[in-house]
């Protein structure tokens, strides 16, 4: 008798080494897998922070400082874990092709991989050497890991990566004002206050505390010409203050729009639908859609509701209950074109079996589309008349439905 022996994947299996990179890379919906791996990461990252900034409480620390140190050391070891497994995986993933060790060495010196270094490499050391009060000032560290998982501060960072120069500009222009205004009170002031304004340097410290508008009031001018001179660095220090944030704020609101123009892409992309029309035509519908999201077990459209928009599934999975049966219909499927088609009332209760993602079409946007596409008109047409061609299909329900309620087939 022959014993067969399965199959065991090796440590280097390509196969195995890409499906833990798209755990660790990819932002799936909450059913998957790697968005639980994103969340427990998530929560130890916090639970880490949380830790070390009440540790820093002596009263806490002589209670719970066990807690705290055990929490620390799990935290780094999972952090650990984590960037050994990504500096393994993202051979081979990069945009362009190279050898594994150049790939690796990128993630090393690439600010994400910096900061996965960072996250438990100085707590590993500072736990190992045993200085445990040091290990409260490191706390905040991990916390710059949730960069990776939070697509707002993404957006925050890249909208300032994304304006360096101009930054830099506004922090040229400020360190002008800051010499232009001490060296005006050093020349006004250093008689009456020689110990305040005695010289450039010192001058420095007030006009930085008045045009960054905060005033502490240990350093201020006596001479009436000294107080002129305050008011306008007041008034120039609101323009300073303005400026830079104006820049991250447009910026920042500019890369939201992107990246929700991404996101919209990558949904319209996976409805089969759109997959033949032109970017300009995508582009163009792109406007007229908008994205909702529904969480599980949530009620999208109830039996008997006037049809007012067609849906196409992004991600996810919904439920369509008819009199007679349950329909399923899941990523890359649409429904509710016959509802639009014939102006009958929903024929069924739609819920989400998961959380889904959804791309809303108004009716009145709907026609105006398919009046302007034919080829996408009739891929619609097709469609619901296929549906149609199958007894107890959602179409043929919504249908009958209208005919039962004396609904109107046209305007």
């Amino acid at each position: 008798m022959v014993r067969v022996v399965p199959h065991r994947r090796k440590a280097g299996d390509p196969a195995l080494r890409d499906r833990l990179f798209e755990l660790l890379e990819h932002d799936h919906l909450p059913h998957t897998l790697g968005s639980r791996v994103v969340r427990l990461i998530a929560v130890v990252v916090i639970l880490d922070v949380v830790a070390m900034a009440l540790a820093s409480v002596p009263e806490l620390d002589a209670r719970f400082g066990t807690v705290f140190t055990g929490i620390a050391i799990g935290a780094a070891a999972i952090f650990a874990l984590e960037y050994a497994a990504r500096l393994w995986t993202v051979a081979g993933h990069t945009p362009r092709k190279s050898s594994p060790l150049r790939d690796r060495i990128e993630y090393v010196f690439s600010s994400f991989g910096i900061i996965d270094l960072m996250a438990f490499l100085p707590a590993a050391v500072v736990l190992v050497a045993g200085r445990r009060s040091t290990l409260f000032v490191l706390g905040v560290l991990p916390f710059f890991k949730l960069v990776r998982y939070s697509p707002p501060m993404r957006s925050l960072f890249a909208a300032v990566y994304a304006e360096r120069r101009t930054l830099v500009g506004c922090l040229a222009i400020l360190a002008s004002a800051v010499l232009v205004f001490a060296s005006l009170l050093y020349a006004i002031e250093r008689d009456v206050q020689p110990e305040k304004f005695g010289n450039i340097p010192e001058a420095m410290w007030w006009a930085i505390v008045t045009l960054g508008t905060v005033g502490y009031g240990d350093v201020v001018p006596v001479t009436p010409l000294g107080k002129i001179v305050t008011v306008v660095a007041i008034i120039c220090g609101f323009a300073m203050i303005a400026l830079p944030v104006a820049i991250i704020s447009s910026a920042f609101a500019d890369e939201v729009r992107r990246r929700d123009f991404v996101v919209t892409w990558g949904m319209l992309a996976r409805v089969p639908l759109f997959a033949n029309l032109s970017a300009v035509e995508i582009a163009d519908i792109m406007r007229l859609l908008r994205a909702r999201t529904i969480e599980q077990d949530e009620v999208l459209v109830r039996r008997g509701e006037p049809a007012t928009s067609m849906y196409f599934i992004a991600a996810g999975e919904v439920e369509i209950e008819l009199p007679n049966q349950h329909v399923r219909l899941s990523d890359g499927t649409f429904f509710g074109e016959i509802a639009l088609l014939h102006r009958t009332k929903r024929s069924g209760t739609v819920t989400a079996t998961r959380k889904t993602r959804l791309l809303l079409l108004d009716a009145q946007d709907f026609h105006a589309l398919i009046e302007r596409m034919p080829a996408l008109a009739a891929h619609v047409r097709k469609t619901a008349k296929a549906r149609l061609a199958e007894s107890g299909d959602l179409a043929t329900a919504e249908l009958a439905q209208g005919e039962k309620e004396g609904e109107p087939r046209d305007e």
